[in-house]
């Protein structure tokens, strides 16, 4: 089997941290119009996915105060969790990150909620900004 045809770097999805799924849902799915696309729960969040062309909103509760989701919340309330790139080569991405000082959480991927290969960038080395690698 041959590697596909590399399709550079894409916005994956963003990550929406939640006070309340239930509540916020039908905003993104009934009158913003966004199908859902089901994901499974992970790290501590249940999570449900919408399609906004190419790319996703994941919406993320968290299961307890304890979870990443929780702790977020609770310091800084609703509102943009992370932003998820896909890039063609996450191991080579890792690296080069690595390679230039970026400061990463996942020291090696990991699998993620769509089950694909995953990997966090810390935000003190991308400007604020919680940054998750994906395969695609």
């Amino acid at each position: 089997m041959t590697d596909p045809a590399p399709r550079g770097t894409r916005i994956a999805h963003i990550g929406l941290a939640v006070s309340d799924l239930d509540q916020i849902l039908p905003f993104y799915r009934d009158i913003l119009g966004m199908p859902e696309v089901p994901l499974d729960d992970a790290d501590g969040a249940r999570i449900a996915g919408l399609a906004a062309g190419n790319s996703l909103v994941e919406l993320l509760e968290a299961k307890s105060s304890e979870s990443p989701i929780g702790k977020y919340v609770a310091k800084r309330g609703p509102g943009i969790h992370h932003i998820c790139f896909s890039v063609d080569d996450l191991d080579g991405t890792l690296a080069r990150c690595k390679a230039f000082g970026i400061r990463v959480i996942d020291e090696t991927p990991r699998l993620g909620a769509e089950g694909k290969r995953i990997a966090f960038l810390h935000p003190a080395s991308t400007a604020g900004v919680l940054v998750e690698l994906s395969e695609y």
